[in-house]
């Protein structure tokens, strides 16, 4: 072949690569699709993605697989989906704190949440609550920061665990606050309640999901959602800026992402079969009966939420000190 066919032949070639990008997309999906949940079975993110994923497979036309692959706050579900191959058959159901905060409060993350992820769509949201045990006598969060102030380093309060969202949420109400209250962390929202019924801690935050039952059987107090609006789940709980905290906002909220990379049709065919699913009354139904919000979005409106709340975070955990080696 000479030098004018080996240059024909590679215009034709290099013709041809748009289209042959292209052929994976259109076929999309031929195969089940694995969603990765970064947390374990039980939780709030977890019964989100067990209520979507049959319906988002009905419409895809292929078994949705839910993964459970807890540990590091997220942290470890993330890395396998940043490793997988961008081709839309492996995407991960994050928390905010994964993705936001993770950044700012490891020394060495093993993904990158801007460069290792195409955002997809926001899930839903599990509003944050600030509890107090019955016997703490306290009704409002102004209560609370005057305790605190008149007997600094008396009160403590519980969160799922060092680095999670409910943990950076009592360190955001210190800092707005500026009272010293201390944090005692525990494993997972439930040994977190429990430690306030029980007196081991004054305070606690936790998801509205987990601590219904006791807020309804009067074991637990609601000081305020932590959220900027009330949460329609519970309106007769105010706010935390309406209870005394000017200003104050906190949100525990899910997103799917895929890795970096993978083709914009697929991720624009995942976000509108996904808000699909997510606006109807079906799923906002069943949503509310697992103290749910769903919250659809346009793949650059997570992009934008996920760097506004980057920086936000790491000045929290500036101030604060939080540090996970």
């Amino acid at each position: 072949m000479n030098i004018l066919s080996l240059a024909v032949a590679a215009a034709v070639w290099c013709a041809a690569l748009p289209a042959l990008a292209q052929a994976p997309a259109a076929d999309y999906p031929n195969k089940p699709i694995r969603l990765v949940v970064t947390f374990p079975p039980g939780g709030s993110s977890d019964a989100g993605a067990r209520i979507v994923a049959p319906r988002l497979a009905e419409r895809l036309g292929q078994p949705v697989i839910i993964d459970n692959r807890p540990g590091a706050g997220g942290g470890l579900g993330l890395e396998v989906v940043a490793k997988a191959p961008a081709d839309g058959y492996t995407i991960v159901l994050a928390s905010a704190g994964g993705l936001t905060a993770n950044p700012s409060l490891y020394k060495r993350l093993n993904y990158d949440p801007v460069k290792d992820f195409a955002p997809v769509t926001l899930f839903g949201t599990s509003p944050f609550v600030l509890v107090a045990g019955a016997q703490v006598p306290v009704q409002t969060a102004r209560d609370v920061v005057a305790l605190a102030r008149r007997e600094p380093g008396k009160l403590s309060y519980a969160s799922g665990g060092n680095g999670t969202a409910m943990h950076l949420s009592g360190e955001l109400f210190k800092a707005v606050t500026r009272t010293f209250i201390v944090h005692v962390p525990y494993r997972g929202s439930g040994p977190a309640a429990l430690a306030v019924m029980s007196g081991d801690t004054a305070l606690g935050v936790a998801d509205l999901a987990t601590i219904q039952p006791q807020l309804k059987s009067g074991r637990l107090k609601a000081i305020g959602v932590l959220s900027k609006e009330r949460s329609p789940l519970a309106p007769d709980i105010p706010t935390l800026a309406e209870s005394g905290v000017p200003g104050y906002e906190s949100n525990g909220w899910f997103a799917i992402l895929a890795p970096a990379g993978t083709p914009p049709a697929i991720i624009n065919r995942l976000n509108a079969e996904l808000n699909a699913v997510l606006r109807s009354p079906e799923i906002r139904e069943r949503f509310a009966s697992a103290w749910l919000e769903p919250l659809p979005s346009t793949p650059g409106e997570l992009a934008a939420l996920m760097k506004t709340e980057t920086v936000k975070w790491a000045k929290v955990i500036k101030d604060s000190g939080a540090r996970i080696d």
